[in-house]
């Protein structure tokens, strides 16, 4: 039952080119910083990746855009990325932007086995065209898809040996659904720690959804965009 790993090199090792990634994180918060260090070494291509935003320029999944490792983004918001906004005009990178509700649910659904629901959102726009609408008590909805993945690479607080996992405050965001939603799981940990250490009352991430842990080797507290006035 001991799914660690020795480094972040190891645990992706057998991702191929071609593969969808889903990778936790909102913004800079809760990304799997090493697990997606560890890809651009490997130097994996024409990936399809799900993810709330893509990273900046020089940090998180914006190293992969940058080496054009990435082929597909599925995103929601990715505004803070210039590397990202040329590739998109220049036809290199293909985008399907998903709203940030949407996606979580279509993660969520993929991950409890739900293959499509109806929501509200996006019904007349651009979002809506070539899906099917169906009116449900007098409301439109729209049909969406469930989303999963060959790899989800997340990124927790603390794990035990046995893949449970614990995250911190808002770097929870995407995490414990996209661990769901990946055929293998890969979790990167601040702190390892022996199985039966962990409260199970506070665990988010039970070890049956988590094939592989890697604790990560060092942190940067990085803010996506800083925001500032005069006193």
């Amino acid at each position: 039952m001991n799914k660690v790993y020795a480094s972040a090199a190891e645990a992706v090792a057998d991702i191929p080119n071609g593969a969808t990634l889903m990778a936790g994180g909102f913004g800079l918060c809760g990304i799997p910083e090493n697990l997606i260090a560890a890809l651009v070494a490997q130097g994996t291509s024409g990936l399809t990746v799900v993810s709330n935003n893509a990273g900046v320029d020089d940090f998180g999944l914006g190293l992969l855009l940058r080496t054009r490792q990435i082929r597909k983004m599925i995103s929601s918001y990715v505004g803070e990325n210039k590397t990202f906004e040329r590739q998109f005009l220049d036809g290199s990178l293909e985008v399907e932007l998903c709203p940030q509700g949407t996606l979580a649910e279509r993660v969520r659904a993929g991950g409890a086995g739900i293959p499509a629901f109806f929501t509200p959102t996006g019904v007349g726009t651009l979002v809506a065209e070539g899906k099917e609408v169906r009116e449900i008590d007098g409301r439109q909805y729209v049909m969406e898809r469930a989303l999963t993945a060959d790899f989800s690479l997340v990124k927790a607080w603390k794990g035990d040996r046995h893949g449970n996992l614990i995250y911190r405050a808002t770097a929870r965001n995407f995490n414990p659904v996209m661990a769901t939603a990946g055929r293998v799981t890969i979790a990167e940990v601040e702190e390892l720690v022996e199985p039966g250490e962990l409260d199970p009352d506070l665990v988010h991430t039970p070890g049956v959804y988590v094939q592989r842990v890697v604790v990560g080797e060092s942190y940067v507290k990085r803010i996506e965009r800083r925001v500032t006035r005069e006193a």
